[in-house]
């Protein structure tokens, strides 16, 4: 395929909205799927993004939009990474495509105010079937007549969320088609009993034949009308015997059509119109190969999930950092996290499947016996741990910060409020540019601050994190640690971690007129500042690695305050309720006045770039851009 990249998109480039992929005739249908995996390919291996995903649904996506018609029927994609193809045909091709995921360029999920044919955005998973058995509930109360398809992956069915609509879609609306696209894989290979079902369905693919023959049979019966009863009652037996997996569906009041093959367009086309014609949700049942079309990522799905630049003759990372490179912080984190492991039995790994992107892999692969993918399923992971916990193990749970928001209820009710000897590692603290709002993890600071039990940290390089991780273990409560996206600082990790102080913080630098208190990523930033300030204004500007969000050092900040001009606070995360919002607290509770600056992102969703250093310079947050906000604030 990828010799033919070149080559000009002839149909792809008439595609216009879905009018135009209706009005192609059938045989012309596989040269515009080979056309889309080109340009998926071309775009995503320049801007990085989840090839994997797309590449498995292009027939689907071509098939969903020659039966329906968007924007007046509904289609809500799981996650939405699945996404890109139905962007193609819906009239986001050319240079809107090209800067996917790009400042300025298309996002990388669907989204509500790109395109009237995005019905519902998301960029986490689970959320598809709730949304569109609420979508067909409304379309029901408005007596319109049109069609909602909800696309999910069987990763979708880990997810608590899935189940609950599952359970609520047959009494919720009249009319729902459901397409499970089963690819067998989230982002790693899918686990538990949800996977082991499907797979059950797919080696008893027989019970199909099996129904279209006892159709045929009775048919051609003359005494078919008498015997009509017992085919049915049959009919049932044949389908438990054959499936058994399938009525899972059924008892829920959804009917089950599949496995099918979900690169088959002829029979993808006849399958969805069926499932249009039906009264009732119905479930569609597809097999699909993660990255068709491109051998690296058939080779390796779980890292052309969501990838970096890559060559797309290869599939070679573009973005490999020089000999020498410092690690990226969850494999910093995954490597420690070993170590600790290896001292102390009782520490166990737990993930919500997603073992490289949080570093848990090398646990994996080194103690497998203290180490739980639970799926995507965040909110168990915190149970799940909090359980553990209760018997006096050391569980550590490495969640994104993002996806920390679905497991808040847990983290209250289960975690701290029993003061269990949980640890949370929270992955991707700050922005992650490329995918934007949905990814960042800018709120954890302020959601975790009100919380009683919680100690909350964020390391400024290696050695500290090693240190904190050592210190939340040995703690005996409810850890937090925060670290961002990308590489870490390159400090070397000293063979035996420290404990910390719970609660002190570090002066970096002294000084007497302006305080910086920075917190982890942030502290280079502040020393920076700090150079720039003394230089162009002669004042003494001091600098605190506050190293804990929560509790903050409030005797060395009250003592710093009363004898400085201004207090500057400087976070990775939302200004609202963060970090420096502790600090104006910490300093009333003492009755110090002392003006205080607080630099942090603002009060609004921060969207995508190609690069941080954009994202910052966006929001104020520029080397410069911060500089000029505290010599402001000195008059």
């Amino acid at each position: 395929m990828v010799k033919s990249l070149k080559a000009e998109m002839a149909l792809l480039s008439t595609i216009r909205g879905p009018a135009d992929v209706k009005a192609l005739a059938p045989e012309q249908l596989p040269a515009l799927a080979q056309e889309i995996r080109e340009r998926l390919v071309a775009v995503t291996a320049k801007n990085g993004g989840h090839i994997g995903p797309n590449l498995g649904v292009v027939e689907l996506s071509i098939a969903l939009h020659r039966v329906f018609g968007t924007p007046r029927d509904k289609f809500v994609f799981d996650v939405a990474h699945q996404g890109y193809v139905h962007k193609l045909l819906t009239g986001r091709n050319g240079a809107d495509f090209d800067g996917i995921r790009t400042t300025g360029g298309l996002s990388g999920f669907l989204n509500r105010e790109e395109s009237l044919h995005d019905v519902f955005g998301a960029g986490h998973a689970g959320t598809a079937l709730s949304a569109a058995v609420g979508l067909a509930n409304a379309r029901d109360r408005l007596a319109e007549d049109s069609h909602v398809v909800a696309v999910i992956g069987d990763a979708a069915l880990t997810c608590g969320v899935t189940m609950e609509a599952l359970n609520n879609a047959a009494k919720s609306t009249k009319r729902l088609v459901i397409v499970l696209n089963d690819n067998e894989w989230s982002i790693d290979r899918n686990v538990g009993a949800v996977a082991d079902i499907l797979s059950r369905l797919i080696v008893t693919r027989p019970y199909n034949n099996s129904q279209q023959g006892l159709k045929r049979l009775l048919g051609k019966t003359r005494a078919g009308t008498k015997f009509l009863d017992f085919g049915r009652s049959f009919k049932r037996h044949v389908k438990n015997w054959f499936t058994r997996g399938s009525s899972v569906f059924e008892q829920y009041g959804v009917r089950y059509i599949g496995p099918m093959d979900g690169h088959d367009l002829g029979a993808l086309e006849r399958y969805l119109n069926f499932c249009k014609d039906s009264m009732g949700p119905i479930l569609l049942h597809i097999r699909t190969e993660k990255g068709r079309g491109l051998g690296a990522a058939l080779k390796n799905p779980e890292k052309f999930h969501g990838t970096g630049a890559f060559d797309p003759e290869t599939g070679d990372s573009l973005a490999s950092g020089a000999p020498g490179a410092p690690k990226a912080w969850q494999d910093v984190f995954g490597s420690l996290l070993v170590r600790e492991a290896k001292a102390d039995r009782r520490v166990v790994g737990i993930t919500a499947a997603m073992p490289s992107g949080t570093g848990l892999n090398q646990l994996k692969k080194e103690l497998p016996g203290q180490y739980h993918d639970v799926g995507i399923a965040e909110e168990h992971a915190a149970l799940f741990a909090a359980g553990i916990a209760a018997r006096d193990l050391r569980p550590v749970c490495a969640i994104y910060s993002t996806f920390m928001q679905r497991a808040y209820d847990m983290v209250i009710h289960d975690v701290c409020l029993q003061r269990l000897p949980v640890t949370f590692c929270m992955d991707r603290a700050g922005v992650s540019p490329s995918d934007g709002p949905t990814h960042h993890g800018l709120f954890d600071i302020a959601y975790l601050r009100c919380i009683p039990n919680v100690t909350l940290m964020q390391p400024k390089d290696e050695d500290e994190l090693s240190d904190m991780l050592h210190t939340a273990l040995q703690s005996g409560a409810p850890m937090f640690i925060r670290y961002p996206r990308g590489a870490a600082a390159g400090k070397a990790i000293k063979p035996q971690a420290a404990l910390i102080p719970l609660g002190k913080a570090e002066v970096l630098r002294a000084g007497a007129d302006i305080q910086l208190w920075a917190l982890g990523s942030m502290v280079p930033d502040a020393l920076q500042l700090a150079e720039k300030l003394t230089a162009q204004t002669g004042l003494s500007v001091g600098v605190v690695n506050a190293r804990f969000a929560k509790p903050i050092d409030a005797s060395l900040l009250a003592e710093q305050a009363k004898a400085a001009k201004l207090i500057v606070t400087l976070e990775d995360g939302a200004v609202t309720g963060g970090f420096g919002t502790g600090v104006l607290e910490s300093l009333a509770e003492y009755g110090v006045n002392t003006p205080v600056v607080r630099l942090g992102w603002p009060d609004r969703f921060v969207g995508h770039a190609t690069d941080v250093k954009t994202l910052r310079a966006a929001n104020g947050l520029s080397p410069d851009q911060m500089l000029a906000t505290v010599k402001a604030a000195l008059k």
